[in-house]
């Protein structure tokens, strides 16, 4: 891969302010205080709020408590998501910080997955960097790492060590001079006025004729209504890591430097703002 180490180390080090607040029908001993924290964007909720967990806690009682969720504008927020892309999608638009609820009751089954643990959450995670490295290289490197490769890429995401992370990771992001690039890449969008989750397809990097393919072609190609027409009004933010990234940049690089450590390109598209 290209070394751009200073865009991947700006990438890891997103941080967002946030405000988590407990919803105001939980049951609590005494006033509840907010509690603050930079939230990195390329974690998941469930895996960096155990201090919240704990804040809260401590005015509840015990059989009070059950498994906590976080919530935005009455949007229930899925812990599997990372926190950029729950960010970008839902609250881009907004003013910092970033304000969260916090529920321990009522959990929200239709729309959250359970997250009785870590182990859920690096379950998750191992599952989504096997299937990015199908498309990429046919399962060829995360097949020949061992075991203790795989938990150094956990390891280093859970304790925000970008180097022991991008140690193994840069296997992940390699490919020989003859391909040109990866097999497809692994990109999944997400449209916060969409019902779909979000789509995901096959894409090449390089077009039949080899001309590189840009962030331009994917979303023509995946979500027209996205692009503006020539001279016409602009509608739609094509948004990955809290920015919009030019829309003629080459689909490998960003694969390469933008994709989150579970290796896809998360790209949210929301509607323009109006002010």
């Amino acid at each position: 891969m290209t070394d751009d180490k200073d865009v991947l180390r700006d990438v890891w080090s997103g941080r967002i302010p946030t405000c988590f607040t407990l919803y105001q029908d939980e049951l609590t001993e005494r006033e509840a205080e907010p509690y603050y924290l930079l939230l990195p964007r390329v974690s998941y909720l469930t895996l960096v709020t155990d201090k919240v967990k704990k804040h809260f806690q401590k005015v509840m009682r015990t059989e009070d408590i059950s498994e906590i969720w976080f919530e935005f504008e009455g949007i229930p927020l899925k812990w599997h998501y990372p926190i950029g892309l729950l960010f970008d999608l839902h609250a881009s638009n907004t003013s910092l910080p970033w304000s969260i609820t916090v529920h321990f009751k009522n959990f929200p089954f239709k729309d959250l997955l359970h997250c009785q643990s870590k182990d859920v959450i690096e379950a998750h995670f191992m599952s989504s960097v096997k299937e990015a490295d199908a498309l990429k290289h046919k399962s060829q490197v995360i097949n020949e790492m061992q075991k203790k490769d795989h938990k150094q890429l956990w390891m280093g995401l859970q304790n925000d060590k970008f180097d022991q992370f991008w140690a193994i990771n840069r296997k992940l992001m390699e490919y020989s001079p003859e391909e040109g690039g990866f097999r497809y890449i692994p990109f999944r969008i997400y449209q916060a006025t969409s019902e779909r989750p979000f789509v995901q397809k096959l894409f090449r990097p390089v077009a039949n004729d080899g001309k590189p393919h840009t962030l331009d072609d994917l979303v023509k190609e995946v979500c027209p209504a996205a692009i503006p027409p020539e001279g016409g009004e602009k509608k739609y933010q094509v948004m990955i890591h809290g920015i919009e990234p030019l829309l003629e940049t080459p689909l490998q690089w960003l694969s390469e430097h933008f994709s989150y450590p579970d290796n896809f390109l998360h790209i949210a598209i929301i509607p323009q703002p109006t002010d």
